[in-house]
């Protein structure tokens, strides 16, 4: 693991077996936290499982958080969605629930990959000022 110049946070190589299991990992302690959302009346199905998943991208990269997201909808049809512990048809309600995650998956995922990108150009000093800009570039 390599650091990441954000306050030390330790970072993993995005296709290495290590960020896989990180991603189920995290899934598992979401789903426990997310129990205990549940057991105290929350409605919101993924609401532990979307920062999670931003802070997984920006550790262990994109394919670990996709692989994470991917793994999350059918935990929490099963887990989550009244009737508990059953695969049964969704509602349009569930489906759109599960549509809007993976909307605000994918953006996730992409903005902790940009901020990943760029704390790496950031802690090699690829950030250099190039003397003029373009709004000063007299052509």
């Amino acid at each position: 693991m390599r650091r990441a110049g954000l306050f030390g946070v330790p970072r993993v190589r995005p296709w290495s077996w290590q960020a896989f299991l990180l991603g189920l990992a995290v899934v598992a302690m979401s789903a426990v936290l997310q129990g205990i959302c549940v057991a105290l009346g929350a409605k919101l199905y993924f609401a532990a499982f979307l920062p999670s998943l931003f802070v997984l991208a920006l550790v262990a990269g994109a394919p670990a958080a996709a692989f994470a997201a991917l793994l999350t909808i059918p935990l929490v049809w099963w887990a989550f969605i009244p009737p508990f512990f059953q695969f049964t048809t969704l509602t349009s309600a569930n489906a759109d629930s599960i549509n809007l995650f993976c909307l605000l998956a994918v953006l996730l995922i992409g903005l902790a990959d940009l901020c990943r990108e760029t704390m790496t150009i950031v802690s090699r000093s690829g950030l250099k000022p190039s003397g003029e800009s373009a709004a000063t570039n007299p052509q």
